[in-house]
């Protein structure tokens, strides 16, 4: 046995312990899984032993967040409460301790776990839950009002359709998520308005995140030749909807018929060069790049999958009737877990917020995830709203047990607790 291996397994069932005996809610435990706890200890920031350590800052964060009362002093309550059940010490119920822990808590290691939930529940996707063995990202945005402060105003400020003091500050949020899983894999945020704030530049700084052979499809905003030479450079295939301006003006008579208002064209390199490019980039990409363009639905779609005998136009089709779960996808956070105003009073707070909501949501999706493979079924047929109602009623009935210590509890049931791992 290599040395440190006993010590590793001890720290995690110290870590384990820790998290069940303060009860700083069950749903943490999720991350406490060998591979995850790995990351999860690669990202803890240099700390002190203190009475709320990062992890149980961030479990009591996501809490919060779910918490039909988001306050601070709320979480706070709570956690002195359980500790005082569990055995433990009586602490402050004083809210300073908890906000300064919130605000030590890096912002990389919650947008990192984010990545890596969503990144590892794409990966272990059954090959038949992918569009023909490929994986399918889908790209959307949305908007996040925040609490309204002077410090949010400044950095997020309101949309100037609104009457100064009659709106609040607006945030801008892109999302990548996974079809199969619903898994968010990635995000980006700006401000409502202002340079660099469009969906198109929050979605090239999240490229990366796509690997070659997978397919990306999104609405109107994305079919640009720019986007569609980069896809193409990278080894993926796009399909969004076209353009509305382009719309008006594709002519199915021009280039090569591959079907009934289903063509191939060439489409030239703009002559102008776009502010966000740089000259460099510009002269890199092609000067000319073959598109597909097909009308089906009453919509036209652009598309880099330009075989018709591989990729027919019903398939299309039946492809790009599954953008509408992005839209479902945002709901979740947004409507169902609470996302739809956020409470923070800074910026970097409120950002965060953000991230522990997303973070909250590739849970409740992991989970999910674990229960189609024991049916049997697509992920996607499952209610993300059931799920996450027994999540929070499995916590409930979890942490009120009165008649063992949390960590029993969860031995002797772990053939019933259908969220265990």
């Amino acid at each position: 046995m290599h040395a440190n291996r006993h010590d590793r397994s001890q720290q995690r069932h110290t870590m384990r312990r820790h998290i069940r005996n303060t009860h700083a809610y069950a749903f943490f435990d999720l991350l406490t899984d060998d591979a995850t706890l790995d990351q999860v200890e690669s990202l803890l920031p240099s700390h002190r032993e203190r009475l709320l350590p990062p992890t149980e800052t961030l479990a009591m964060f996501m809490a919060q967040a779910l918490n039909a009362d988001r306050s601070c002093q709320n979480a706070i309550n709570a956690f002195s409460a359980r500790r005082v059940a569990g055995g433990l010490g009586a602490c402050s119920t004083s809210t300073a301790a908890y906000c300064r822990a919130r605000k030590r808590l890096p912002h990389a290691m919650v947008s990192s776990l984010v990545s890596f939930t969503g990144q590892a529940m794409s990966a272990s996707a059954l090959p038949a839950w992918r569009w023909r063995g490929r994986p399918v990202r889908l790209v959307d945005g949305t908007t996040v009002p925040m609490a309204d402060t002077a410090e949010n105003q400044a950095t997020f400020p309101q949309p100037t359709s609104q009457k100064p003091g009659l709106g609040f500050p607006m945030c801008r949020l892109l999302g990548l998520f996974c079809l199969s899983s619903g898994a968010v894999l990635d995000a980006a945020t700006s401000a409502y308005q202002g340079k660099g704030s469009d969906e198109q530049t929050l979605l090239r700084s999240l490229l990366d995140q796509l690997e070659p052979g997978s397919v990306l499809f999104g609405d109107a905003f994305f079919a640009t030749y720019f986007l569609l030479a980069e896809l193409q450079q990278r080894g993926v295939d796009g399909v969004f909807e076209q353009h509305g301006s382009r719309r008006r003006t594709t002519d199915f008579r021009r280039g090569r018929r591959v079907g009934q208002r289903d063509h191939v064209i060439e489409l030239e390199k703009p002559k102008k060069r776009p502010s966000w490019m740089t000259e460099e980039q510009y002269a890199q990409a092609p000067d000319r790049l073959q598109v597909r363009e097909q009308q089906t639905g009453g919509k036209t779609l652009v598309t880099t999958l330009l075989c018709a005998r591989q990729t027919s136009k019903n398939e299309l089709k039946s492809l790009y009737r599954q953008r509408w779960h992005v839209e479902l996808d945002f709901r979740s956070p947004k409507t169902t877990m609470g996302m739809e105003t956020l409470s923070s009073k800074s910026p970097e707070m409120a950002i965060k917020e953000i991230w522990v909501y997303l973070l909250a949501y590739n849970l409740i999706r992991r989970m999910m995830l674990q229960a189609a493979y024991a049916e049997n079924v697509l992920p996607r047929q499952l209610s993300f709203k059931h799920a996450l109602q027994l999540c929070m009623s499995w916590r409930y009935y979890w942490a009120g047990d009165k008649g063992q210590d949390a960590s029993s509890h969860a031995q002797s049931n772990e053939g019933r607790n259908p969220f265990h791992y």
